[in-house]
């Protein structure tokens, strides 16, 4: 695979994270009023409808394998929402991240096959090492919190194992936007019962629907559809190592937005991750993608 095949699906998911952090600074937002299941149903519901809306993913014929895939893209995806948002009552965003981030670092770690690659990730876990508070917020951060975080983490590999399966899969291997659309409506509908149970009618509230469908298109909607659109074209260990910059967005979306300042510990963090993708795309991206089994 050539660097300038990849540059685009690579930007794409850049892209994708952004929009993923900025969305996460304004989901708190959401939790006094609806809690962290009724934030998740939102965001999930609301982004289907646009997405399906937009993307009209019944104009698209899909075989039995690649519904299969779908549908576990989309399980995975409502788990690792539910799970994350659940993470975020108990320890905070930063350090949520940071934990579930496990996931996609060991999609990463399981396709290395160079000592190069182990270089690169052993840099982004550096990052993540300064990244999180140690001393001064051990109080901050409950056992709950870590054990939801990190089952969103392995929801996380499986969205990225199962989305490059749904976007490879059927009879002409071709993904797309209506792939995105077809997941998220599919975790719309494992996370709403958990929503409705939660906040009951205080979903329906026309006062927080436009907080609400900010969250889904930043968080769910445009992350979501630019990442099924990448993900056939990039291979899973480097969407992995990519992902190393969600931690990285994330702080710098709480400093943007919530006025969250970082200290030098936190900037070298963030630094050393950002290095660790960048050297990542350069090297494995020169190589033949995996194939997908």
């Amino acid at each position: 695979m050539r660097p300038s095949s990849i540059a685009l699906p690579v930007l794409l998911v850049t892209l994708g994270m952004v929009f993923t952090q900025t969305g996460a600074s304004f989901a708190k937002m959401l939790f006094p009023l609806v809690g962290a299941q009724g934030a998740t149903a939102l965001r999930l519901t609301l982004a289907a409808l646009v997405l399906v809306a937009i993307f009209r993913p019944w104009r698209h014929r899909l075989d039995k394998a690649q519904w299969r895939a779908v549908l576990l893209y989309g399980g995975a995806m409502g788990a690792m929402n539910l799970f994350f948002y659940a993470a975020l009552e108990h320890i905070p965003l930063g350090i949520a991240v940071a934990l579930e981030f496990t996931g996609p670092l060991a999609v990463a770690l399981f396709g290395a096959r160079k000592p190069l690659d182990f270089f690169w990730i052993v840099l982004a876990l550096a990052g993540f090492a300064l990244l999180l508070p140690w001393g001064e917020s051990n109080g901050d951060i409950s056992p709950l919190g870590v054990v939801l975080a990190l089952c969103a983490g392995a929801c996380w590999a499986g969205y990225i194992i199962f989305g490059q399966r749904a976007g490879q899969s059927g009879k002409n291997g071709a993904g797309g936007p209506h792939i995105a659309a077809l997941g998220v409506a599919s975790a719309a509908v494992i996370a709403l019962p958990f929503g409705v149970a939660d906040a009951g009618t205080a979903l329906i509230d026309p006062a927080i629907l436009p907080l609400a469908l900010a969250v889904a298109l930043l968080s769910s909607a445009i992350p979501y559809a630019l990442d099924m659109v990448a993900l056939p074209h990039i291979p899973a260990r480097l969407f992995g190592i990519l992902m190393s910059g969600q931690p990285a967005f994330a702080a710098l979306s709480g400093l943007l937005i919530l006025h969250e300042t970082l200290g030098l510990g936190q900037v070298a963090g963030i630094a050393a991750i950002m290095v660790a993708s960048i050297g990542a795309t350069i090297t494995i991206a020169r190589r033949p993608a995996l194939p997908v089994a």
